[in-house]
């Protein structure tokens, strides 16, 4: 990549020349690209839907560079030397939901004291991991909130399940920005 220096000329230059070229600003970097093209036709739902949820991630960032305590908590994970502002980095934590990697379900035999362990992350933060249990027949054995060790979430529980077979642990992740991601495992 070509680098220019010092060149008074397209120093803090912004915005498109003709159909060519759109000049714009970065970590007092002047960034040149190939100016976009216009689009044709209608958006296909996918990307309809897409560009909804781009909407809500840029609304989310800039209310939170507007809350000096949560631009604080992104702030942390930027990194100007790579362009990456708290505002990026807001929202990119509203695009990606949080991903439960395991589930370990080797310590759960229906008595109060077992434990599940998850291992669920995200891009930011995962802020909270709830567990509910449920018999073959959907009727709810119990419900409640893991406890985050810093490596895992671990759930402890309260009720005794007598008859584990075909029961449904649903695991549900949730991040800053109320992303959800729900992942069930069937014993």
């Amino acid at each position: 990549m070509a680098e220019s220096k010092n060149n008074i000329v397209t120093h803090g230059l912004s915005g498109k020349v003709g159909d060519l070229l759109v000049f714009s600003q970065r970590n007092g970097k002047t960034i040149v690209s190939k100016a976009p093209k216009e689009r044709t036709g209608e958006l296909s739902d996918k990307q309809e839907v897409q560009k909804l949820k781009f909407q809500r991630a840029v609304l989310y960032a800039k209310a939170v560079m507007n809350d000096p305590d949560k631009k604080q908590m992104y702030e942390t994970m930027s990194d100007d030397s790579k362009g990456i502002s708290a505002y990026n980095v807001a929202v990119a934590d509203l695009l990606n939901a949080p991903k439960i990697q395991e589930i370990n379900l080797s310590a759960y035999t229906g008595n109060p004291g077992d434990t599940i362990r998850i291992i669920a992350t995200d891009d930011f933060e995962v802020l909270l991991v709830t567990v509910k249990i449920e018999n073959a027949d959907g009727s709810l054995v119990e419900e409640g909130n893991a406890v985050s060790n810093g490596a895992e979430w671990i759930y402890t529980a309260t009720v005794l399940n007598s008859d584990l077979s075909g029961d449904k642990i649903t695991i549900t992740a949730s991040d800053r920005p109320a992303n959800m991601t729900e992942k069930s495992e069937t014993l």
